[in-house]
């Protein structure tokens, strides 16, 4: 008898849809640190600092409810990729994961300083294995970005530029 009880107990708990799900929080990732990085979402062209030469299209999108931008770089030549970008509220940190072409991938960290967002990693290559990069994004008043980097071999101590791009909103007209 109790065996037929459970048995019968089981086929009916089984039976029944599942309980739902409580629903996720719309309000998870709307801090304002979260927001940080929202200047550089948008749809660019991307130029040589200085020069109206295009050398590439970029797409910037705050994804999973709020909690990520990523970027996916289209370069006119030379290999795309896209980094992925985050920030952790226990380290009060952004960490960048760039992943291009070729194998491998480079991991960034760093965060609001004032208006612009800096980030540092170490980018290996051949020439110097351990060339670290600092990328600085500053938002512009004419509503580019512009994304600066530099490279140090000695561990910070100095620092030269790498790159110097600006990030043009597709849809604005060229000065």
């Amino acid at each position: 008898m109790i065996l037929t009880l459970l048995a019968t107990l089981v086929v009916a708990t089984n039976s029944e849809d599942p309980a739902p799900l409580p629903p996720a929080s719309q309000q998870v990732c709307s801090t304002e640190e979260h927001a940080q990085f929202d200047f550089w979402v948008g749809e660019w062209e991307v130029h040589p600092n200085g020069t109206q030469n295009v050398l590439a299209r970029s797409r910037v999108e705050r994804l999973y409810n709020g909690c990520a931008v990523r970027e996916n770089w289209m370069p006119f030549s030379g290999n795309s990729g896209g980094s992925l970008n985050s920030y952790d509220p226990k380290t009060n940190r952004w960490h960048q994961t760039w992943i291009g072409s070729a194998p491998g991938r480079v991991e960034f960290v760093g965060g609001a300083v004032g208006m612009t967002m800096v980030l540092t990693g170490v980018w290996p290559s051949p020439a110097s294995p351990h060339q670290l990069i600092r990328m600085t994004y500053t938002p512009n008043d004419d509503g580019t970005v512009r994304q600066h980097g530099e490279a140090s071999t000695d561990h910070g101590v100095s620092w030269q530029t790498s790159f110097d791009l600006i990030y043009r909103p597709v849809d604005q007209e060229q000065p």
